[in-house]
């Protein structure tokens, strides 16, 4: 998960206008990883490597972190897309082609090279997820109407659709030949990906609103009774249950043999990936709506990064939840953050802002003066960062820079 609840969304909707005016003047791990592609070059400069961001979280235990030299700022705005609607979501990003999903519903794919719209479609009139990509599909999860489909990437066009007896905010998770989402009906489903006919479905005693975990084998999922229960993939069986304190709207994060979880109560727990057992608890105060992001970044001990409704951010060690470092964000942080090489960003609510600090010390590296949400992916060639409503492709830039970007950029410095 990564967003906060549907009735919270007025605040920033009602910042909208102010955000795009001043957007207008930009003038424009301990988990496994997806398998990379590469791009091609001019025959005189070595092929450069970059990596798909193809689901919520970028790999399918939710880690949020990419390892990279490539992408850091300052950064200068190569494209911008406007969305028309709320981004709720940040895309994924697949090969040369961005797919995302509005809060209104309607779908898009754009080149990731110049920014240019492939299509766009209308699939559903509420929507707080983001796509899955695999084999040529996208899968997607709606609030309105409730259900899971699967379009055509190629073209947006309908393959199947799933219909739910709830609304659903859980970005759905693939493994193998199974498209897995939680319901806020209480239920997880397994459906086949090719069909979209129904597996495996297990009630797990309470709404789920947060995105499902996955690793060997084993689902992850929390929900809104307060409890994280690990479902076997296979079958849907449960494996263990554990419980907190409060209710759970973040999506979990699965790394270096943990579950870390936040609660809307304010505490991050680390739970045992085999067992179940608490391994730790850390009280932070404020809701934890924000979904963690697992890295062992440059010159940092194995850690998590997460921000609080209160307007902090924090950096723990994963190993025994002390906190490495904490900073304030200028706001409500709802959405979850990602880490990016070296670099932690996150979004405010407040001033609409994104924000980027160094991993080893909490450095401020950037400031933008749009985001809110879940604000930045990567495909280790370029940033895209997701505004309230747009989409911009950032790259490297050189010379003076000043709150993270090019000094003579017209671009996104707050």
């Amino acid at each position: 998960m990564a967003k906060r609840p549907s009735t919270e969304q007025a605040p920033a909707i009602a910042l909208l206008a102010c955000v795009l005016l001043i957007v207008g003047l930009a003038g424009c791990g301990g988990s496994s990883k997806p398998a990379t592609s590469t791009t091609s070059s001019t025959p005189s400069q070595p092929t450069r490597q970059t990596n798909d961001w193809p689901t919520y979280g970028f790999d399918p235990q939710r880690s949020r972190y990419l390892p990279t030299d490539e992408v850091k700022p300052p950064f200068k705005v190569a494209w911008r897309y406007d969305a028309r609607h709320l981004m709720e979501y940040s895309p994924i990003v697949v090969g040369n082609a961005l797919y995302g999903i509005d809060n209104n519903g309607e779908a898009f794919a754009l080149n990731t090279r110049n920014g240019k719209e492939r299509w766009r479609r209308d699939v559903a009139t509420l929507n707080a997820s983001a796509p899955t990509y695999s084999d040529g599909r996208l899968y997607v999860s709606n609030l309105s109407p409730g259900q899971v489909q699967a379009l055509n990437a190629s073209n947006g066009k309908v393959v199947w659709r799933h219909a739910l007896p709830g609304r659903t905010e859980s970005s759905p998770l693939v493994v193998g030949d199974q498209v897995i989402a939680g319901c806020e009906c209480g239920t997880v489903y397994s459906l086949n990906a090719r069909t979209g006919k129904e597996n495996w479905s297990t009630s797990v005693g309470g709404e789920v609103k947060a995105s499902p975990a996955y690793d060997d084998g084993t689902v992850f999922v929390g929900n809104y009774g307060g409890q994280l229960t690990a479902l076997r993939a296979s079958t849907g069986a449960v494996r263990w249950t554990a419980s907190t304190n409060g209710r759970i709207y973040a999506t979990a994060a699965v790394a270096f043999g943990r579950v870390y979880v936040g609660t809307v109560s304010g505490a991050m727990y680390a739970f045992d990936e085999q067992t179940g057992s608490l391994d730790w608890s850390t009280t932070i105060g404020g809701y934890l709506y924000s979904a963690p992001a697992a890295a062992k970044a440059p010159g940092t001990p194995q850690s998590i990064y997460f921000g609080s409704y209160s307007g902090s951010v924090y950096a723990l060690n994963a190993r025994t939840g002390a906190t490495r470092w904490s900073r304030y964000a200028a706001g409500p942080v709802s959405g979850a953050g990602s880490v990016i090489g070296d670099v932690f960003y996150a979004g405010d609510l407040k001033t609409t802002e994104t924000f980027g600090w160094r991993a080893r010390d909490g450095k401020p590296v950037l400031q933008a003066r749009d985001g809110a949400y879940n604000p930045v992916i990567s495909d280790g060639r370029r940033l895209y960062l997701t505004g309230v409503r747009v989409i911009y492709s950032l790259h490297g830039a050189s010379g003076r820079s000043i709150h993270g970007f090019a000094k003579k950029s017209r671009g996104l410095a707050g």
